[in-house]
């Protein structure tokens, strides 16, 4: 047990590295993420203060002895000296099992099924680790994150893996359509849809229980496991095609930064409220395939020909607009807290308030109001379940 929590303690401070120098800090960021690519819990592709302190504040809970000046904090030098002995400890361990070497510095157990089909595109694949049970298993779904334009299956954090096929869940991890003029939103939600009802399609040949299923994911993938959660069943029965006969509804969903509306109206709001002085939302709008006019990328984004079809496009795919009282339970796990001042890097701040704790704050309103089931995490929160595993467990398990 205590290599068990020593190696837990490395990995994690591995995601928490953080050097004074500019040039490092760059440096280490990179290898950080490359390592543990769930420490970006906005999904941005970049780790932040405030990502890296509600790291580091976890770790000092769970390993006091790692702030060996009990200062609260945990400096350069004692974290160079944990970084050292994970190094070799990583190597030590890295060559136990079967798979391939993950960004984490463990071997991934290799899936069940790798790189299944389950539509035209050639980004319709998944990966799926089937746990082993006499018994039909749940099976939890990894939507990873990267702004509709970037990120894969291979984001799914090694250690959430370990832990829910430890459990007795069986996980999938997808890969969707990119967002562009030619796939506007929201194909990657429908890809999303597709991989969901195939994977029910396969209960019987894979030993799955799809009465028992959930999805988690970050940021992009937050916002379309919300859409699954909250929208009415999406099944057809009389569909010729049977995969689309199969249930969408989902048993749980666990979300990391993610987006809960799509409404310009709530982020010029929020931005405002955020940054204490007006800002315009629309200066937080990224190209898209050489459009820049953030209007024009609006109807681009959602393959509309106006901005009030675009505005209903969105608002039938955001979170606040789809909930109803009879949705599934969610945890939400954003990483500053409510008060958290916001960067003063310009390159932070677009990521830091598109992933802002006051999106699940107020889901977490309109889920108390309806009488649902909601938690949300974020630095300082005290709460029923610890992490997102633990609650996924709970719900798929019992």
């Amino acid at each position: 047990m205590k290599n068990k929590n020593f190696h837990f303690l490395i990995t994690l401070l591995l995601t928490a590295v953080v050097c004074t120098s500019v040039a490092s800090e760059s440096s280490l960021d990179n290898q950080i993420l490359k390592i543990k690519p769930q420490a970006d819990l906005n999904g941005d592709g970049k780790l932040s203060d405030a990502e890296k302190a509600a790291m580091k504040k976890m770790i000092i809970k769970r390993f006091p002895r790692s702030d060996s000046d009990r200062d609260g904090d945990l400096s350069e030098k004692e974290l160079g000296v944990v970084v050292r002995i994970a190094t070799v400890r990583a190597k030590k361990q890295g060559s136990h099992g079967q798979g391939k070497k993950t960004n984490q510095g463990k071997e991934r157990r290799t899936p069940t099924h790798a790189n299944v089909k389950y539509g035209k595109d050639e980004r319709n694949v998944f990966d799926i680790w089937l746990a082993e049970s006499d018994k039909p298993t749940p099976l939890a779904i990894y939507i990873h994150g990267g702004g509709f334009r970037a990120g894969s299956k291979e984001k799914l954090s090694n250690d959430i893996l370990s832990q829910l096929l430890k459990a007795g869940i069986s996980v999938a991890s997808i890969n969707y359509r990119y967002l562009s003029i030619d796939t506007p939103l929201p194909t990657s939600h429908h890809d999303a849809r597709r991989a969901l009802q195939f994977m029910r399609s396969k209960a019987e040949e894979w030993n799955l229980d799809k009465s028992r299923v959930a999805a988690f994911g970050g940021s992009a993938g937050a916002q379309i496991c919300m859409w699954l959660a909250y929208s009415d069943d999406m099944a057809k029965p009389k569909s010729k095609d049977p995969i689309k006969r199969e249930s969408t509804r989902l048993t749980c969903v666990a979300t990391t930064g993610g987006q809960t509306t799509n409404k310009t109206e709530f982020w010029k709001e929020m931005i405002t409220d955020i940054m204490g002085s007006k800002i315009e939302a629309e200066g937080f709008v990224r190209p898209l395939d050489g459009l820049v006019d953030p209007e024009k990328v609006r109807m681009a984004t959602w393959g509309a020909s106006s901005l009030e079809e675009a505005s209903r496009i969105a608002s039938q795919h955001s979170a606040l607009s789809l909930i109803s009282e009879d949705d599934p339970p969610i945890f939400m796990t954003y990483g500053m807290d409510p008060s958290a001042k916001p960067p003063t890097d310009r390159n932070r701040l677009r990521g830091w308030i598109i992933h802002h704790v006051n999106l699940g704050i107020a889901l977490k309103e309109k889920t108390d109001a309806l009488e649902l089931e909601a938690h949300l995490k974020y630095p300082g929160a005290e709460l029923k379940y610890p992490s997102q595993v633990e609650f996924l467990v709970d719900k798929l398990l019992n």
